[in-house]
C-alpha cells in the first residue's frame, strides 16, 4: 500500500496548489477535505490538486472529493486537477467529477488558466 502524503506546494493569492502522493482512500480523502476546508476558510478560492504521484483512488476518496467540490462551488470557487493517471482520469469521467471540476494535463497549463489576471 502506498503511503499517503499531502502538502500545499504553492499558495499565491486565491490559488493554492496541493500535491497528493499515494492512495486516496477514506483517510487520504479526509485529509484532503480538512486541508481544502482550511484553505477555503482563509480565502483561497481556487484549489488545484496535482495528482502526478497518485495512481489509485477508491469510492470513499471520490465521495470526499465531491464534498470538496460542492463546498468550493458554493463559495464561488474553482476545483481543478492536473497530472491525472489514465485510470484516475477515467474514474473522474465516470463519477461525474470531470463535469464540474477543471482538468489539466500539467501544472504549468493549469496555473496559466487558473491564476487571476494581475
Amino acid at each position: 500500500m502506498e503511503t499517503f502524503e499531502l502538502r500545499v506546494a504553492e499558495s499565491i493569492g486565491v490559488v493554492a496548489v496541493l500535491e497528493v502522493t499515494g492512495y486516496i482512500n477514506n483517510e487520504g480523502g479526509e485529509a484532503i477535505a480538512r486541508e481544502a476546508g482550511r484553505l477555503l476558510d482563509t480565502g483561497t478560492r481556487v484549489l488545484l490538486f496535482d495528482l502526478h504521484a497518485t495512481r489509485i483512488i477508491n469510492s470513499i476518496g471520490i465521495s470526499l472529493l465531491l464534498e470538496v467540490l460542492e463546498r468550493t462551488l458554493d463559495l464561488g470557487g474553482t476545483l481543478a486537477f492536473c497530472c491525472l493517471s489514465p485510470s484516475i482520469s477515467k474514474t473522474f469521467q465516470i463519477m461525474g467529477l470531470a463535469q464540474y471540476a477543471r482538468i489539466f494535463p500539467d501544472r504549468a497549463t493549469a496555473l496559466v488558466e487558473l491564476r487571476p489576471a494581475p
